[in-house]
């Protein structure tokens, strides 16, 4: 039984001669696969006026995002650090979106001095934010349209119980403040979870905002979020963007009429833009028996991907050492002092310790959600782009560890 086939290089570059040429671990980018992703959503919805307000959260490096910018995306910012970094990687203060949840008001404060738009998600927020503002700043409304939907229960943030974004149940309320305070709202957003295959999801959420909407006259966009699904492996459903963006540009264009005037439909992508652009490379430092298993021992951990232990998440896992060698199952499991397996019961071919490992999906929430558990360095990340690799981030050296530490006498 041979092994099957997976990607050994990008854009005609090896990607053993990359992790020689950079070590491991290693977080690898396709550049080419996050513009195409770009360009398959401004195609889905070619007939609305799109804007492309990319997750930052999902894969924050500068580099990244300057790439997002050159095809022509803007940005959904949660933090307002993400807000600084996005301006450094040259978005200006109209192509970003600050979509915090529960932050102090300074950093709104802060966000509203640097020219971004926010998106209150809170009633709280609304008095806060009319208060010091009230017509002077346009703000974003997020509403939770009590919709239970996407992959995961920890990714699901559109239903009832959410943190996130004020009830749909509560419109009279926000009604009541927006008038109270004259605030100038002139968009509306939600967004129910990610790994959502069903464009009748994006629908449902869709009629939730166009009733919304007629309550607001000085609206220019309607924010429909992001959460399409992508493959993780061979069979895998994925959303059908082309099916989505018919559907949904024709239930907008309808509401336009209703309106009474064009509004722009803001989509908020993360995982559809860099997941499958992302690969994470490891060595196998260790092949080890049990009576039960066979532990193959990798120079990473839940340190850099996090996403098998917390979400339960699937990464295809592949050998290039020995891409042709026979298969035979093992558990691919880090170097974290706690249980940390990356890929559990998986065929692959012949493992020996020194092999390369490629993890595939590993663009989104990879790197971003990396940690220095353990006292371990971050790995490097390196962008394919136009046919050659280059380093958009260090390797963490020790001295990073303790750089903001602070020593006293003891």
């Amino acid at each position: 039984m041979s092994a099957p086939q997976h990607p050994t290089q990008l854009q005609g570059i090896s990607l053993e001669s990359i992790a020689q040429q950079f070590g491991t671990p290693l977080y690898i980018y396709d550049g080419e696969k996050i513009v195409t992703q770009i360009k398959s959503l401004q195609t889905a919805f070619a007939t609305v006026p799109l804007k492309i307000k990319y997750a930052t959260k999902a894969l924050s490096n500068i580099s990244i995002l300057k790439l997002v910018k050159k095809a022509g995306g803007g940005v959904d910012a949660v933090s307002i650090e993400e807000v600084k970094i996005c301006m450094l990687a040259g978005f200006s203060a109209s192509e970003i979106m600050y979509t915090p949840s529960g932050v102090n008001f300074r950093e709104i404060q802060e966000a509203v001095e640097l020219g971004v738009m926010v998106n209150l998600d809170s009633i709280p927020l609304m008095e806060e934010f009319g208060a010091v503002y009230g017509d002077t700043k346009p703000a974003c409304i997020r509403i939770n349209p009590h919709i239970m939907a996407g992959g995961n229960a920890k990714i699901s943030v559109g239903h009832i119980q959410s943190k996130f974004g004020i009830s749909i149940q509560q419109l009279p309320e926000i009604l009541d403040v927006v008038k109270k305070y004259a605030i100038n709202i002139v968009g509306l957003h939600i967004h129910t979870g990610s790994d959502i295959l069903d464009a009748e999801i994006f629908l449902k959420g869709g009629n939730v905002l166009f009733e919304a909407a007629m309550n607001f006259p000085n609206l220019t966009f309607l924010d429909f979020g992001g959460g399409f699904k992508v493959a993780y492996k061979a069979g895998d459903p994925f959303t059908a963007i082309e099916e989505v963006g018919t559907k949904v540009s024709a239930a907008f264009n309808v509401f336009c009429e209703k309106y009474g005037r064009k509004l722009e439909l803001w989509l908020e992508p993360g995982k559809f833009l860099v997941s499958e652009s992302g690969y994470l490379l490891v060595e196998s430092t260790v092949v080890k028996k049990t009576p039960q298993l066979t532990f193959v021992g990798v120079d990473s951990g839940l340190n850099h991907l996090i996403r098998p232990m917390m979400y339960d998440a699937f990464h295809d896992v592949y050998n290039i050492s020995n891409p042709e060698g026979e298969l035979n199952p093992y558990n691919v499991v880090g170097y974290i002092c706690e249980t940390d397996t990356l890929a559990k019961d998986r065929m692959l071919a012949k493992v020996s310790k020194g092999d390369l490992l490629v993890f595939k999906n590993a663009g989104a929430y990879g790197i971003s959600m990396a940690s220095n558990y353990n006292s371990r360095l971050r790995p490097a990340e390196v962008l394919v782009w136009e046919g050659k690799a280059q380093l958009i981030r260090k390797r963490e050296e020790f001295e990073d560890l303790l750089r903001n530490q602070v020593e006293i006498a003891i």
